[in-house]
């Protein structure tokens, strides 16, 4: 005898208290314990260093968790940072943000890792994100997935690595790793 699985959306999400984080993905619900605090520097670092230079280059916006990124009425992420350019500016609603956005960066833990570089990779992938950094406090590396037409191409990148960090989406950025971790 099969049992028929309740699927949440994100009518149901929206009911959930606020005092926890989660995220709906394929109508299952995750809760999204809190980040660690090497999570929250690294976070506040890379958050910092992207805020400078999108104001300064004036080409969008730089927005935080907890977020609610609404990809479907079942799939809502909360990314750790996202970018969205100002030729996509009209996905930010007043409630959420209604799309992919042009840049997404997942810190990993290792409760959650697998669901980032996973699951929500694809969701991401087909809801028009252009680029997703995987950040990897403990390891400080960086990697960088970018989907084109054939396929996404990644790209590792080290603290003490030789080449600079290249970006599609961000392409005068000059990320320095050790400002990073």
């Amino acid at each position: 005898m099969a049992v028929n699985e309740v699927k949440f959306t994100y009518e149901d999400y929206c009911q959930l208290p606020e005092d926890k984080r989660y995220e709906l993905i394929g109508g299952k619900l995750y809760m999204v314990p809190a980040p660690s605090v090497i999570h929250q520097m690294v976070s506040g670092n890379l958050e910092f260093i992207l805020r400078q230079h999108v104001e300064e280059q004036k080409i969008g916006i730089i927005l935080h968790s907890p977020i609610d990124v609404y990809l479907t009425p079942e799939d809502v992420v909360q990314p750790d940072i996202i970018f969205i350019s100002n030729e996509r500016r009209a996905i930010i609603t007043e409630a959420n943000i209604k799309g992919g956005p042009d840049l997404v960066i997942e810190i990993l833990s290792p409760s959650t890792a697998e669901r980032d570089q996973v699951i929500k990779k694809k969701l991401y992938a087909a809801h028009q994100v252009r680029e997703i950094w995987f950040v990897h406090p403990v390891a400080q590396t960086i990697e960088v997935c970018t989907f084109t037409p054939g396929g996404d191409k990644r790209e590792l990148y080290t603290r003490r690595g030789k080449k600079p960090f290249t970006s599609t989406v961000l392409p005068e950025l000059d990320l320095d790793l050790d400002r990073v971790f």
